[in-house]
């Protein structure tokens, strides 16, 4: 093979010896910034970053579907991973590269990869690590949509979730005594923010020889970052804080590169729920705020926990950060901040009627959510514009009643994820839909 330098956007370099294959180097790029020993908020602002020969200062969007090849050669080099570049954005982008690099580095992982929402990013971390006949043990306090993963599509596939109330260690300890393949949790919980004791239920959990996969997305990185605490993938709903503004969709899975680059990378490149460069390129540019937007908000959010506390109408409040949550001192040892989300219940019995129906709660809870002036109803979280979800309706209306209940979600619990907005005027709309609620009264029986 030649010596020669294979250097084609080079005017001045020669070709090479006609039938002589030329050396193909690389042709990715340095990073622009030496992510080494660097903090977490300077990494969320130069980490992954790759210029161009045009030296722009913000990231470079690779819109495009493909790459071309100087030679046929190339190409094949490229396929057969002798060399490393750009083939396809369905398998790599540069501008997806950014997001990936800056967000392991803000995670303290050793790799990411990109996909297209939070739920491909939960099922393609869970569809890499069973097969037919794999058992995973998983806490039931879970988003419905992982709920159905777990209940609709993968249980057709032969694997067998075994489930247990996350802040029980002792069912941990019973179900991990039999062997399982993975275990699925998320801390704090959507939406009623159970804390679980990550570090003890990763031990439990490798001893059964399960992989730990936790999805983070109520803490962020900001506040919590499990692949220190023992778990060996996290998962995330870029939609979310990451994003933050309520633009773009996208998820990601981070943790070792042989998982990472390995069964996760080989599930995705083939089936396509991959990360669309513009999406990418938009929550690159979100991670950089991150740090100052999650504390923000966390700080707003630990406020208004405790004003809610006081108010009439409110039954209860979970907050990580509250002394009344009953795991605050996990929360506190596991966490730097409780996060952006606080979860409420309205006082079911506030009219003064008493055995009210959970239709008419819902209702009651309905007129709360719709004298909201400033405070958007939304099923989004993590967004800088303050937003209310319903559970019982929306995200877990898949639910049973019975499941709901068990797990806390009552028909007048609201999730309410806190913005950027002053907080005086987040109390102030929450102060005048409480009035509405307390003011609110359960429809007449009709008796024939």
């Amino acid at each position: 093979m030649s010596d020669l330098p294979h250097c084609p956007s080079d005017p001045l370099c020669p070709p090479p010896p006609e039938n002589v294959r030329p050396v193909l180097q690389p042709v990715l790029p340095r990073p622009a910034t030496d992510p080494t020993g660097l903090r977490a908020a300077t990494l969320a602002v130069r980490g992954g970053q790759y210029r161009s020969a045009f030296q722009e200062t913000a990231e470079a969007l690779y819109l495009t579907q493909g790459f071309v090849y100087d030679r046929a050669a190339e190409a094949e080099a490229a396929f057969s991973e002798e060399i490393e570049r750009y083939t396809y954005s369905r398998y790599t982008n540069p501008t997806v590269t950014t997001f990936e690099e800056r967000l392991a580095l803000i995670e303290g992982a050793e790799d990411c990869y990109a996909t297209s929402t939070g739920m491909s990013a939960v099922f393609s971390a869970l569809a890499a690590l069973v097969s037919n006949g794999s058992r995973i043990v998983a806490a039931r306090e879970l988003f419905g949509s992982t709920l159905c993963v777990f209940d609709d599509v993968l249980a057709r596939w032969g694997v067998r979730t075994d489930y247990v109330t996350g802040t029980n260690l002792d069912e941990w300890e019973a179900a991990l005594a039999t062997p399982a393949d993975v275990v699925f949790l998320e801390s704090p919980s959507n939406p009623m923010q159970d804390v679980l004791d990550l570090p003890a239920i990763a031990r439990l959990a490798h001893a059964a020889g399960a992989t730990v996969v936790v999805d983070n997305v109520f803490a962020t990185p900001v506040l919590q970052r499990p692949l220190e605490l023992g778990a060996d993938l996290v998962v995330y709903s870029a939609t979310k804080h990451i994003d933050g503004q309520g633009r773009v969709m996208g998820g990601a899975i981070l943790g070792p590169r042989d998982i990472v680059r390995g069964p996760v990378q080989s599930l995705i490149r083939s089936t396509g729920p991959n990360l669309a460069p513009f999406n990418a390129w938009v929550l690159a540019k979100g991670l950089e705020t991150l740090p100052l937007r999650v504390r923000a908000q966390t700080a707003a959010a630990l406020e208004l926990a405790g004003w809610l506390e006081e108010q009439p109408g409110v039954a209860s409040v979970r907050y990580p950060f509250l002394p009344s949550h009953p795991q605050y001192e996990l929360a506190r040892a596991q966490m730097s901040g409780g996060g952006t989300v606080v979860t409420f219940t309205l006082d079911g019995s506030a009219a003064g009627s008493g055995g009210l129906s959970a239709r008419a709660d819902v209702e009651r809870t309905f007129a709360f959510l719709d004298a909201l002036r400033v405070i958007d109803i939304s099923n989004n979280l993590g967004d800088a514009k303050s937003m209310v979800t319903h559970p019982a309706t929306t995200t877990h209306r898949r639910l049973d009643p019975v499941t709901r209940d068990a797990l806390g979600i009552a028909p007048t619990t609201v999730r309410f994820s806190v913005g950027l907005e002053d907080v005086e005027d987040l109390k102030e709309d929450l102060a005048t839909a409480l009035g509405v609620f307390r003011g609110s009264r359960a429809p007449e029986t009709v008796h024939a």
